[in-house]
C-alpha cells in the first residue's frame, strides 16, 4: 500500500513537472516561432528568435558601444540612438522584427501604418510594461485605455485647453526670470561664461510644473520633481532588461530605493490634494493651477453623472500629477537643450529668431499673444522636434490577432512607431533630412508633411500628448527670454552624444559659452 501512494505521489509530481516544463517549453520556444513563422510568412523580414533573451542582448552590447564615446557634431543620430534597430531598418526594411525576449517586436516607420494604428487606439493599445517597478514612475491618462481613457481625457481636458494656459503665463515667466538671474550671474564678471545648460533647464521645467500645478504649494512641487528625476534614471535601468516574474519583491538596492521615492512621492502629493480639498469645501476657489483645474472638472464629472464612479479617485489625481511632471519636465527641458545646440551649430538662425524677438517685443515682457506671432521661433522648434524627438519611439501591443495595413500580426506582438526614422527618413524629407532648415515649416506642419503621418513628436490621432500647447508656450517664453539677453556658441567642451533614457537627451550634457548682450 505505501509503496502504491509512493508511486501516485512520484507520478503526480512527474506530471506537475512535466506540465511546467511543457508550458515554459511553449511559451519561450514553441509560441515565440510559430509567431515567427507567421510573420515571415507574409513577407516581413527580421532576425531569428533567441530562446529566452531574443534580441536584448545583442541591443544592450550594441547600446554599450555606441555610448562608450561622442559622436561627430552631425544630426545622423539614429545609428548612435537606436543601433539594433537602425541596422534591422537597413538590412530589412522599414517594416521588419526584432525580438523583445520572446516577443515580436515589429518596428513601423511607415506613415500610413503610422496613421493607421494612431486611428484605432482600441486596438493598437499602449504597451503594458512587464516590470511593476516601471509602472510606478507615472500611469495616469499615458496608459489608460478604453472607455476609462475617454472619461480621463474628458476630465483633465479643461486643465489644458488654451485659455486656462495664458493663466498660467505669469507662474512661466516667474520661472524664467530665475533662471535668467543665475546665467547673468555667471557671465556678469566677463560678459561671457562656459556653462553646461542641460541642468538648468531641467530644473527650469521643473519649477514650472511645480508652480503650474501646484501654485502656493510650490516648494512641495520641487521636492515631487527632484524625487520623480530620480525615479526616472532607477526606472532606466530595468528597463534594459529581461524582467523575471517577482525580481521586484527581492530587497536590491535599486528596488528598495524605488519603493521609497514613490512613498515619498504619492504622500507629498496627497498631502497637497488634501490641502485643497479642505480648502474647495469651506467655500475657497479650487485655483487656476493645473492640480485646481482638475479637482474643479472631476467634481463637476461627479455631480453630473451623481456618481462618484464617474470620476477620478484620489490615486487617479495623483497619478495624473506624476504624469505631469514626468512628461512636462522631459518633452520642454531637453527639446530647449537641443534648440540651444542647434541654434549654436546654425548662427544665421540664431539671428534671425532674435531680430524676430526684438521686432515683436523689444525688451519687454513676453506675452502670450506676441509668443503666437514669432513664425520663425516656432518654425525652429518644430525643426528641432523633428531631429531630436523626445520620445523617439512610441509602442504599442495587440492583445489578440490584429489587422495593420496588409499584415495580420498574432496575438502578443509589440510594435514599435519609430519617430526618430521618420522624421530622418531621406524619401519622406529629401536628402536634406539629416540637416537643420526650418524653412521646410514655414508653411506650417501640414504643407511641410504633405498629410502624411510623418512628424509625431507629440504622438498623433485622439491620443495625440494633451500637454503639447502648454509645452509650446513654455518654450517659446523661455526661448524669447534668452534671446533678448544673450547670444550663445558651442564651447570646445561641447560633446555631441544623443542617448535614450525613456527620453531624447545629450549624454554629456550641453556645454554651451553665454555672450550676455
Amino acid at each position: 500500500m505505501e509503496v502504491t501512494t509512493g508511486f501516485c505521489v512520484v507520478g503526480v509530481v512527474a506530471a506537475i513537472l512535466v506540465f511546467y516544463v511543457w508550458r515554459v517549453l511553449d511559451q519561450l520556444w514553441l509560441k515565440p516561432k510559430k509567431m515567427e513563422k507567421c510573420l515571415r510568412d507574409q513577407g516581413l523580414k527580421g532576425s531569428p528568435y533567441k530562446f529566452f533573451f531574443g534580441d536584448l542582448e545583442e541591443m544592450e552590447q550594441k547600446r554599450n558601444e555606441a555610448t562608450s564615446k561622442p559622436m561627430s557634431l552631425s544630426n545622423d543620430i539614429a545609428d548612435r540612438v537606436f543601433p539594433l534597430v537602425y541596422k534591422s531598418v537597413t538590412t530589412y526594411g522599414k517594416i521588419c522584427f526584432t525580438w523583445n525576449g520572446a516577443n515580436p517586436l515589429v518596428h513601423v516607420a511607415d506613415p500610413t501604418l503610422v496613421r493607421e494604428v494612431f486611428s484605432n487606439y482600441r486596438k493598437f493599445v499602449r504597451t503594458k510594461v512587464a516590470n511593476p517597478l516601471r509602472s510606478l514612475l507615472a500611469l495616469g491618462l499615458f496608459n489608460t485605455e478604453g472607455d476609462r481613457w475617454v472619461q480621463n481625457r474628458k476630465i483633465i481636458n479643461p486643465a489644458f485647453h488654451l485659455e486656462k494656459i495664458k493663466h498660467m503665463e505669469p507662474s512661466i515667466y516667474v520661472s524664467c526670470v530665475e533662471m535668467m538671474e543665475k546665467w547673468e550671474e555667471l557671465v556678469t564678471r566677463e560678459n561671457s561664461s562656459e556653462v553646461d545648460v542641460s541642468p538648468f533647464f531641467q530644473s527650469l521645467a521643473g519649477d514650472i510644473i511645480s508652480r503650474t500645478a501646484f501654485g502656493s504649494s510650490f516648494q512641495e512641487g520641487r521636492k515631487i520633481f527632484v524625487l520623480q528625476k530620480e525615479l526616472a534614471e532607477l526606472v532606466a535601468k530595468i528597463e534594459r532588461s529581461v524582467y523575471i516574474p517577482g525580481s521586484r519583491f527581492l530587497p536590491t538596492k535599486n528596488n528598495k530605493r524605488i519603493k521609497e521615492i514613490d512613498r515619498e512621492v504619492k504622500a507629498t502629493i496627497k498631502g497637497i490634494i488634501d490641502k485643497r480639498m479642505v480648502a474647495m469645501k469651506s467655500g475657497e476657489a479650487s485655483g487656476d493651477d493645473l492640480l485646481g483645474i482638475l479637482l474643479d472638472s472631476n467634481q463637476k464629472e461627479m455631480k453630473e453623472h451623481g456618481n462618484s464612479k464617474f470620476g477620478l479617485t484620489i490615486d487617479d489625481v495623483i497619478e495624473e500629477c506624476k504624469l505631469f511632471y514626468f512628461a512636462g519636465q522631459d518633452t520642454t527641458g531637453h527639446t530647449l537643450v537641443w534648440t540651444m545646440i542647434l541654434l549654436s551649430q546654425n548662427n544665421d538662425w540664431q539671428t534671425r529668431a532674435r531680430e524676430e524677438v526684438l521686432h515683436v517685443f523689444g525688451e519687454k515682457r513676453p506675452d502670450n499673444s506676441g509668443l503666437n506671432h514669432l513664425k520663425t521661433m516656432n518654425m525652429i522648434l518644430n525643426e528641432v522636434l523633428r531631429l531630436y524627438p523626445v520620445v523617439p519611439t512610441l509602442a504599442r501591443q495587440m492583445n489578440e490577432e490584429t489587422k495593420l495595413g496588409n499584415l495580420t500580426l498574432p496575438a502578443g506582438t509589440f510594435l514599435e512607431l519609430n519617430a526618430l526614422l521618420i522624421h530622418h527618413d531621406k524619401d519622406i524629407w529629401g536628402e536634406d533630412a539629416n540637416e537643420f532648415n526650418p524653412e521646410r515649416f514655414s508653411e506650417g506642419v501640414l504643407k511641410a508633411t504633405k498629410g502624411q503621418a510623418s512628424y509625431i513628436p507629440f504622438g498623433g490621432g485622439p491620443r495625440i500628448c494633451i500637454g503639447q500647447n502648454f509645452a509650446m508656450l513654455e518654450m517659446k517664453m523661455a526661448l524669447t527670454m534668452i534671446l533678448q539677453r544673450f547670444s550663445f556658441e558651442l564651447s570646445p567642451s561641447y560633446s555631441h552624444a544623443p542617448i535614450n533614457i525613456i527620453t531624447m537627451q545629450p549624454q554629456f550634457g550641453a556645454h554651451l559659452i553665454l555672450h550676455k548682450l
